[in-house]
């Protein structure tokens, strides 16, 4: 079938990863995509990192053609294929648009149809926006870097500047995730670069949704910073009170374990969160026991979330670090499959590569590569019941389509068409008017709902009875702005019929619950569209369609899946004195929230197509699919080997001797060399030996930071900056001061409101900028049941029926009794150790 974009033409000029990637996806979903690359081809194509086998990917299914935009001609027919161009994306600097006469005044003149996407480092007119736009360096400068591990205070207490409050507890390092050394950590996921992706392509699909309506284009902007913002969403919240009931979490902190494990063959798991009781009780006898009651979702065994768990935790990690040793990690998965347990194995992104499941379920492809034969690389993003994309052929060579590009542009001249006109109304922001209901759980399926909220649209949040203790977690704050709750026990056929007639109004329906209980429930697609024909239905899932699709995943178990928490642990490549790589769980990473994105760029173009055709249909994702999109940088050969590429190892400063992080006297610095000029300005400006290149990678990397260790990391950086190396602090004060920067909220890129239960709270606002429809922020994280009376009186609920609903628990309300206390035993066959013995045991430590 015709993919959803079917017939919009795209101008690529983009370079590096979020870019590239974005007009990958439109061109997966139908439309015709032509890579514009200088005489010779993308620079970045020839630059070594992190991103060439990416390339391979990214350039799927487009042309590609050489146009010198400082040549007059070649200027003259890019002008006329942006005169009928849809979309267009590029990665210019901010003013070099401007220079070329490419910028969007002057392209949307011509064509007031056209819209126009900017990825550029750090947006306009600030204090950042001429800094390199490099992916390490905006780690570094945003301080992402020192957030893959946390801080030892946790994010609430680090941004707002307050003390650790257990400053006295000492973790072993083998219990906690990270190279064994102080300071940030260099990652291999590019995640600026990949939150700039997933904005960009939303805020492209807004924009084609309210050209719909409007006639109109508009210039969509967003940045490599945007998407560090994006990524740290969880972790850059601010509050007057982090000391609120329940607000507080050990997820966050570089002190708690996470749930990692080395099992009997050497290789690793990850259970997300920790279970003791299925853990300990399966791994008794001489093989694990897998028998279905070891089925204990609401243990009260689970660790809970408040800050004080740390020690729980600390108590029990080398306990089930010893039991998981026990067996290999195929039994393990095999009994959690058996138990509903959240528990994968971590494997390379090769491995993810060549699993036949992902094969069969589409989101990894198969596909004959000229240069690298048949290759496995990421496929689908997110599948749509009638309007399924089809991610294109292989990537053909630089400026292959050149000669028939032009011809097209000749054509376009040769026509001598008058510049379109556009027609339509006027809408405020781009889903004004759109009905969503978010029967969603945790992170992955609110934070989709939260970024169409920003987009204008009405989302109602139906919570449960018993929400409240989620969601008064400040990581749940993140993904829960501007919505209204409704709290409703479906259970009770007096809820039930409260939903359905929601449902009968309603636009779009988005959630992730398991789809084996939505059918239980009769509120699976089929059920709906029976009340609702035109209705838009969104399902995600934790993994790929197929086996896993039953099993309970999250965030960290799609990474240890795909790829992510090998690669950004440094586990393919043995470090500096033997250091091998363990997994981690980045505190910024793009799984839930990722799915999250896709969901709402899926939901986005399914309205785009039901405002041209009225119909309705079901589309779905997953946090797999999310995080295949993140692993994209690699691919494979259907055996699982794999090609060279830059790899990070155990001690993870980076990919090689200029393309990493160093200590200085005091902070620490990162470089991004690309090109030979920066090497000769760094061995000029360091007074470093003229033969420095001809060394190893090794030795190179000693050299360099022998000569930066001595000195001051104000001075390394004034020296290199000034020469025109590209290089960064790591900045540990960015968050702290992120808030009060009155650029940032100027752009509302940052939002501060009241709230009721932490006071004032800070938070990410907007990820891109749209210049005619604007994004909104339509009010603070909601607390739940706090709209169910308002919304049921607007329905026609009398004031008796709803107080009769609210005594029987039909309906809850804000202010319901909270969940009962959790047992101070364990059920796995030892007393739970309490607080006050934790406490006296480390002081004793």
């Amino acid at each position: 079938m015709p993919g959803v974009l079917n017939n919009l033409k795209v101008l690529d000029l983009t370079s590096g990863v979020a870019g590239p990637m974005a007009a990958m996806l439109l061109g997966d979903n139908g439309a015709d995509v032509i890579k514009i690359e200088p005489p010779g081809g993308d620079p970045a194509r020839r630059t070594e990192g992190p991103h060439r086998l990416g390339y391979t990917v990214w350039q799927r299914g487009k042309r590609s053609a050489f146009l010198d935009l400082t040549n007059a001609d070649d200027k003259k027919l890019f002008l006329a294929l942006a005169s009928t161009a849809d979309i267009l994306v590029e990665s210019f600097r901010p003013g070099e648009t401007a220079a070329l006469g490419i910028d969007y005044a002057t392209l949307s003149a011509a064509n007031p149809r056209l819209i126009h996407c900017s990825i550029t480092g750090y947006g306009r007119d600030n204090a950042h926006s001429q800094r390199p736009a490099v992916d390490a360096l905006v780690q570094a400068r945003t301080g992402l870097m020192f957030e893959q591990r946390g801080w030892a205070e946790g994010a609430l207490n680090h941004i707002s500047g307050l003390p650790d409050p257990f400053p006295d507890l000492e973790i072993p390092q083998d219990q906690v995730q990270g190279a064994p050394r102080p300071g940030p950590l260099f990652v291999a996921s590019q995640w600026p670069s990949l939150g700039a992706f997933f904005t960009a392509s939303l805020g492209i699909a807004a924009a084609l949704r309210a050209r719909e309506l409007t006639g109109r284009g508009q210039w969509v902007e967003t940045s490599l910073l945007q998407g560090a913002f994006a990524g740290a969403a969880g972790v850059w919240q601010r509050a007057e009170k982090p000391d609120a009931p329940g607000f507080d979490t050990w997820i966050l902190n570089c002190k708690s374990s996470k749930g990692h494990f080395q099992a009997k063959d050497g290789k690793w798991l990850h259970n997300w969160v920790p279970n003791p009781r299925f853990i300990l009780q399966a791994s008794q006898g001489d093989t694990l026991d897998a028998s279905p009651d070891l089925t204990v979702q609401n243990d009260p065994d689970r660790f809970g979330t408040g800050p004080e768990e740390i020690l729980v935790m600390s108590h029990y990690q080398p306990i089930l670090a010893e039991a998981v040793a026990k067996f290999p990690v195929k039994d393990w998965v095999d009994a959690a499959a058996t138990a509903e347990m959240t528990m994968q194995p971590v494997r390379s992104i090769e491995e993810s590569l060549a699993d036949p499941a992902f094969l069969a379920d589409g989101c990894v492809r198969e596909l004959d590569d000229p240069e690298l034969g048949t290759i496995r690389t990421v496929g689908n993003a997110f599948n749509m019941s009638l309007t399924q994309g089809t991610p294109g052929a292989a990537a053909v060579r630089p400026g292959a389509n050149t000669a028939e590009v032009k011809g097209e542009a000749a054509k376009i001249l040769a026509q001598a068409r008058a510049g379109t006109k556009a027609t339509g109304g006027k809408i405020g922001a781009p889903l004004e008017g759109i009905v969503v209901l978010d029967l969603g759980l945790a992170i992955a399926g609110p934070f989709g709902t939260q970024l169409l909220s920003d987009l204008g649209a009405s989302v109602i949040k139906v919570n449960g009875l018993f929400d409240l203790f989620w969601h008064r977690v400040h990581i749940a704050y993140m993904a829960n702005r501007g919505k209204q709750s409704i709290t409703l026990n479906l259970k009770d056929p007096r809820a039930m019929k409260v939903l359905l007639d929601l449902v009968a109004k309603a636009d779009v329906v988005q959630h992730n619950m398991r789809y084996d209980a939505a059918e239980r429930l009769k509120i699976d697609y089929e059920s709906l569209k029976r009340l609702n024909p035109k209705l838009i239905y969104c399902h995600t899932r934790g993994f790929e369609r197929g086996a896993r699709a039953a099993l309970p995943g999250n965030d960290q178990t799609g990474a240890c899946l795909s790829g992510i928490q090998f690669e950004d642990g440094g586990m393919g490549q043995v470090g500096e004195g033997g250091v091998q790589g363990r997994p981690l769980w980045s505190f910024t990473s793009f799984g839930d929230t990722g799915n999250g994105f896709l969901s709402a760029i899926a939901i986005c173009n399914a309205i785009y197509h039901r405002d041209r055709t009225g119909q309705g249909q079901f589309v779905d994702t997953s946090i797999i699919n999310a995080a295949l999109l993140n692993t994209s940088y690699a691919v494979a050969r259907p055996d699982g080997s794999g090609y060279p590429r830059p790899r990070i190892d155990g001690l993870q400063v980076g990919f090689s001797a200029g393309h990493r992080i160093y200590e200085a006297q005091d902070a620490w610095l990162c470089l991004a060399l690309s090109e030979e000029p920066h090497w000769g300005a760094l061995i000029g400006s360091l007074g470093l030996p003229a033969d420095l290149r001809a060394r190893s990678d090794a030795a190179q990397a000693a050299a360099i930071g022998e000569s930066i260790r001595t000195r001051a990391a104000t001075d390394v950086f004034a020296r290199l900056d000034a020469a025109g190396v590209p290089v960064e602090i790591v900045d540990a004060e960015f968050s702290r001061r992120l808030h009060d920067d009155p650029a940032f909220a100027r752009r509302r890129w940052t939002v501060s409101y009241p709230h009721p239960m932490v006071g004032r709270l800070d938070q990410i606002g907007l990820l891109f900028d749209l210049s005619a429809t604007p994004g909104v922020i339509q009010g603070r994280p909601l607390i739940v049941g706090e709209h169910t009376q308002k919304i049921l009186g607007e329905m026609g609920y009398a004031e008796e029926q709803i107080k009769a609903m609210e005594e029987q628990f039909a309906i809850g309300f804000a202010g319901m009794p909270r969940m009962p206390p959790r047992p101070a035993a364990t059920q796995s066959g030892a007393p739970k150790p309490g607080m006050a013995s934790l406490l006296e045991n480390q002081a004793k430590k």
